[in-house]
């Protein structure tokens, strides 16, 4: 009995220690997340920190046996703080590219949507991606919908969060905004009377994942498994379903 309990004791220790020797703080899981971006990581009325990429941190962490702590700025001053190793990782939407393979480790994705290119009602003049050039897009300095705007000829106009870019849109300062197709339907449950509509949707997919420390490969295998298991056992679809009324886990 006693040789039981000390094998269990070095099998519990061993696990303690594979759980925590990818984190900056021991038994902590770091995450960096925007704080401003609805509905996947903002603060609602009570000052509390929620959203579909908040609760998937929370379920991956309780998954790696962690305590989770946030770090919150916008988008480019998160990915500066992360870049400084200041988080284990971002839960915020990161779409996958291969530009972002070459500085960060990512994980499988959770989340599978399609870019949307949103205007004003009253613009009838873009109906595909290939009517932005010239035109005058609002998105931080180094979102990936920025780049897919720039490759087609639009002009960034440079904002800190989601919410700003749609205040530029609906005053008239910037032509359109382009992001996925769930972020457009949940700002029009906050706003139904926005003077905003879908102008497109693209047929290409975007893949979003937990970006990683580039090497810190024991980490992105314990996330991966994480993910796999919450999506087996329909935790994913869950909090999916929750703030979209739809699957977008995969």
């Amino acid at each position: 009995m006693k040789f039981k309990k000390a094998l269990f004791a070095v099998i519990v220790g061993a696990f303690a220690v594979l759980a925590n020797a990818s984190t900056l703080k021991p038994g902590v899981l770091t995450v960096a997340t925007e704080g401003t971006y609805a509905p996947f990581s903002y603060y609602n009325d009570k000052n509390e920190l929620v959203g579909y990429d908040v609760d998937i941190a929370k379920a991956v962490a309780k998954k790696l046996n962690l305590k989770i702590d946030f770090l919150t700025a916008p988008w480019d001053a998160m990915l500066a703080a992360f870049d400084s190793g200041k988080a284990d990782a971002v839960f915020n939407q990161v779409s996958i590219t291969d530009e972002r393979k070459k500085k960060y480790e990512f994980s499988e994705p959770y989340t599978v949507t399609y870019g949307a290119i949103i205007v004003k009602k009253d613009n009838n003049s873009i109906k595909s991606f290939n009517d932005l050039k010239g035109k005058k897009n609002a998105d931080s300095a180094t979102s990936n919908w920025a780049k897919v705007a720039a490759s087609y000829g639009a002009q960034n106009v440079t904002v800190d969060s989601f919410a700003k870019s749609m205040e530029l849109l609906i005053a008239g300062r910037v032509d359109t905004v382009i992001r996925t197709n769930v972020v457009f339907y949940d700002f029009l449950k906050e706003r139904p009377n926005a003077p905003v509509k879908i102008a497109a949707t693209g047929t290409d997919k975007d893949y979003a994942g937990v970006a990683i420390q580039k090497g810190n490969t024991e980490l992105k295998k314990q996330i991966n498994k994480a993910l796999d298991e919450l999506s087996k056992e329909g935790k994913l679809k869950e909090i999916s379903l929750k703030y979209f009324g739809i699957d977008v886990s995969k």
